[in-house]
């Protein structure tokens, strides 16, 4: 192979990834992935009864789909759309033989302003900034937990934060690509379980979770 067959491919391969516009100010994005979201959790301790006792929160796979409009052709607003399923169990002492001590569904829509670097690429990288408000519903003691003491009603409160994400977009045909992205969402919480036996017992988390995601998406 020479230097000029070298060279010229490589050329090729640029014009390639260069390609006529792939992403125009007034498209829209719409996205279906699947998600892992992995909470970073920092707990506080179960006060007042449990001091030192502290909540650990488990991983949730679900599908999402998010809606980008494109405002320029660097420009892009997402918007996602999806919900997870969590259970909050004891790490040590008289909680941790408990085990898993309660569960949530968490609904976290998030809102964030894109910069996409190559629109008219066949591998477009961007990045994104936002905000996001993260409900918390159905939120339910566990058996092991209401066995130990007795009837127990859960409430997790609402959160307000911001968000971060970098992703790809790469095209399979003129209007379909792979997506890959990967977000972080600042989410923090504070558990009240009223109980019949230990009272009133509150516990702070902060989720923070790392939300991966990868799917298909299409072009309008």
């Amino acid at each position: 192979m020479t230097m000029k067959t070298i060279l010229l491919g490589g050329a090729v391969a640029i014009a390639a990834l260069a390609s006529p516009a792939q992403a125009k100010q007034g498209d829209v994005l719409i996205r279906l992935r699947s998600i892992l979201v992995a909470p970073n959790e920092k707990s506080g301790s179960v006060l007042p009864g449990f001091p030192g006792e502290k909540v650990g929160v488990d991983n949730a796979v679900m599908p999402e789909i998010d809606f980008t409009y494109m405002a320029t052709d660097h420009i892009g607003f997402e918007l996602i759309a999806a919900t997870t399923k969590h259970n909050a169990s004891g790490r040590s002492g008289t909680t941790g033989s408990i085990g898993k001590l309660a569960s949530t569904w968490v609904l976290p829509p998030t809102l964030t302003a894109q910069y996409h670097f190559l629109p008219e690429g066949k591998v477009r990288p961007y990045v994104g900034a936002g905000v996001n408000y993260t409900l918390f519903y159905n939120e339910n003691a566990s058996n092991a937990l209401e066995d130990a003491v007795g009837k127990t009603k859960v409430h997790m409160s609402d959160s307000f934060g911001w968000a971060a994400q970098a992703g790809i977009d790469i095209d399979l045909t003129d209007k379909l690509f792979l997506n890959l992205d990967v977000k972080y969402i600042d989410i923090d919480t504070t558990a009240r379980l009223s109980t019949s036996a230990a009272g009133v017992q509150k516990v702070k988390i902060d989720l923070d979770p790392l939300v991966f995601g990868v799917g298909v998406g299409m072009r309008f």
